[in-house]
């Protein structure tokens, strides 16, 4: 068994120099495709934040499941959120989602992990199981935008779409025109391990900010298994013929860059001026 590991790993690093040096590739679970169920998981255990303009009272943040009968109250913007790979769980998403409840904005953050046996890694692991990842987080833009059509509260009209880090893949990645912008937090839209290819898809024209650390600890040079020499960073480059798209770079910023000062402000200029009054 352990000379079977060994022989393993000896591909690994052969197959993929950038991983010589870097920590063991570490792969669980074996599920990337939603089931029916796990696609009502999603939605049921996704984090919803109905500011008090939906509600017509005070802020809701909870499950969607047990969302609050809104059916009279204003219609409100939305952001759709695609949370990292460590899930809803860490606090700086829910801060976040109340933060733009705070500007009058809803929020919902579909729950990747409803889905059962799902695949999670540390990095680095083979492209292959990060594409496979990726093609299970761009189906979930799918069931969020499903959800909110039939949503009461929900305006349409005003819909954006966000995410962060492996979240923020699938945002960009997006080629639809259901969102009047995009926000694409601690991803830089390069060659890198993370994926076989970029695949930027949003349209040009459509609005985008992308807010990342100046040296990302998975995205940037600062990584020393990044697989790109010549890589930025941050999405520029990707957005160079998109008259319309924001790049934000914040120096000594760790990955999650959510809750930073200037990433709010510029996220809070960002959505009031798409959404207006």
């Amino acid at each position: 068994m352990q000379t079977g590991i060994a022989l393993f790993l000896a591909t690994l690093l052969s197959v993929h120099p950038i991983w010589a040096g870097a920590q063991a590739a570490e792969v669980t679970g074996s599920a990337t495709l939603h089931t029916e169920a796990s696609a009502r998981g999603v939605l049921a255990g996704a984090q919803l934040v109905l500011p008090a303009q939906a509600t017509g009272g005070v802020l809701y943040a909870g499950p969607l499941k047990d969302a609050p009968a809104v059916a009279q109250a204003r219609k409100v913007p939305v952001v759709l959120f695609l949370h990292g790979s460590s899930g809803l769980g860490p606090k700086a998403i829910a801060e976040w989602q109340q933060w733009l409840g705070s500007l009058g904005i809803a929020s919902l953050a579909p729950d990747s992990f409803a889905l059962a046996d799902r695949v999670t890694y540390k990095s680095p692991v083979s492209k292959a199981v990060y594409e496979r990842i990726h093609a299970l987080r761009s189906s979930e833009i799918g069931l969020g935008l499903a959800a909110l059509q039939n949503l009461p509260w929900a305006d349409t009209r005003r819909l954006v779409l966000a995410g962060t880090s492996e979240g923020a893949v699938a945002v960009a990645r997006h080629g639809g025109s259901e969102f009047i912008g995009r926000m694409i937090f601690s991803w830089s839209c390069e060659d890198n391990y993370f994926v076989e290819s970029p695949q930027t898809a949003v349209l040009p024209g459509q609005p985008v900010l992308n807010v990342i650390s100046a040296a990302d600890p998975f995205f940037s040079s600062a990584n020393a298994w990044l697989g790109n020499p010549l890589a930025q960073g941050h999405c520029a480059k990707a957005f160079k013929d998109h008259p319309d798209a924001g790049v934000l770079l914040l120096p000594g910023a760790p990955h999650t860059v959510l809750n930073a000062r200037a990433a709010r402000q510029a996220v809070r200029g960002f959505l009031l001026d798409l959404f207006g009054p």
